[in-house]
């Protein structure tokens, strides 16, 4: 089971520095694996299967002189 906290805050800004210095003090690495667990929660909720997730845009990259 995952631990659960909040942060009480007196107003939007605070809220919004709270956020931003948690979120800066994280590894990049934590931040992806936040972003992923995400993603796959998002995923279920919508009834998406995992192999219809991984379809993704194709990327190309063209040198136009």
């Amino acid at each position: 089971m995952k631990n659960v906290w909040m942060h009480k805050a007196g107003s939007f800004k605070e809220a919004e520095e709270f956020d931003a210095k948690y979120y800066c003090s994280m590894s990049g690495a934590k931040r992806l694996d936040m972003v992923q667990a995400l993603r796959d929660l998002y995923f279920k909720t919508k009834g998406i299967s995992k192999d219809e997730c991984k379809k993704r845009l194709r990327r190309v990259i063209r040198v136009i002189k």
